[in-house]
């Protein structure tokens, strides 16, 4: 008798299991093809799973969040969704959404501090993070954001301020919490040699221009040194990558670019530094502007090879150059 009990019962549970499923499977399936695009969504606050679901649903991502509620019910994974970034699609089953659900998502993406602030707004919204006109209205506008930090921002603009290096950016975290991710690491690795500074923002402006100038570490005081110099002796600068940063362009320049690009930031045009950073120099690059090195070099030249060779006087900087062109060549033999 009791084994006849045992039977029935677990014919009973058979039957309401296959019942379940005839149920849950069609409310399972993707709503569209396994090439249908995926979206991204972002919670600020864990949300209970129902409501994420029931979002799903209606954005057409889910074909049944009831059936979806019920599979994470019986898997033992009911619980909120965590604060982060997910990725979903009309494509996915209801328990690949499920899992979906269960991962944030992390993506390190680096910012260099070769970059000036649009460029690095740019590769932002290649990554869904930002739009880069939402990312350039704050670097433009510092006021917004200005009571969040705890050291003084410039009024005109963060450029410069936007501290290099490779950051967890996922899809949709917004302007705001990346440009003040970015600020903290530069609270952290500036603003201790900054705030000692009487005149940091001249530092932060020379700074900017050894980054882009130096190709070794040992290149940056040199080479601050020999910026300084050209100041003192009423040399415009002549250097390129301030009229590319005019331009906001990467490109080989021309003598046209080097006398009509009309810019503070030409220093072929202009005597002393532009009027502000043209990237994110980092730690090395402001200690060599603070530390410049002493000589009487004024002009520089690098090499194919990375090498940067110094001279004191336009005959020795023209002996350089043909030195430059003839590694050139050789190289390109």
């Amino acid at each position: 008798m009791r084994r006849k009990r045992r039977l029935i019962f677990l014919a009973g549970l058979l039957l309401i299991s296959a019942i379940v499923a005839v149920w849950l499977l069609p409310g399972l399936a993707p709503v569209g093809p396994a090439s249908a695009p995926k979206i991204f969504i972002r919670y600020e606050d864990p949300v209970p799973l129902d409501k994420v679901l029931s979002d799903l649903a209606q954005r057409g991502i889910l074909k049944s969040s009831q059936a979806a509620k019920w599979v994470a019910f019986l898997a033992g994974g009911s619980g909120p969704v965590a604060i982060g970034s997910y990725s979903v699609g009309p494509g996915q089953n209801a328990l690949s959404i499920l899992l979906a659900l269960r991962k944030p998502i992390h993506q390190t993406i680096r910012l260099p501090e070769t970059n000036w602030a649009n460029r690095s707004a740019h590769v932002l919204e290649q990554h869904n993070v930002t739009s880069a006109d939402e990312y350039m209205e704050i670097v433009r506008d510092p006021g917004q954001i200005a009571n969040e930090v705890s050291f003084p921002l410039p009024k005109d603009s963060l450029e410069g301020y936007l501290y290099p290096g490779r950051y967890d950016l996922p899809p949709l975290f917004g302007a705001k919490r990346t440009i003040l991710k970015q600020l903290e690491a530069f609270e952290k690795n500036i603003w201790p040699l900054g705030k000692s500074d009487p005149d940091f923002r001249r530092t932060l402006i020379l700074a900017s221009l050894v980054q882009l100038e130096a190709g070794k570490d040992s290149d940056r005081p040199i080479i601050a040194g020999v910026i300084e110099n050209r100041i003192k002796a009423r040399m415009p600068l002549q250097i390129d990558a301030t009229i590319e940063y005019a331009l906001q362009k990467w490109r080989r320049l021309t003598f046209k670019d080097y006398r009509n690009v009309k810019s503070p930031y030409n220093t072929y045009l202009i005597k002393g530094l532009p009027p502000g950073p043209i990237c994110s120099p980092d730690k090395k690059d402001i200690e060599a502007a603070m530390h410049p090195a002493k000589h009487d070099y004024l002009f520089y030249v690098a090499l194919p090879n990375g090498q940067t060779i110094y001279s004191a006087t336009y005959k020795e900087h023209l002996k350089n150059i043909k030195k430059r062109r003839a590694a050139m060549k050789a190289g390109k033999s």
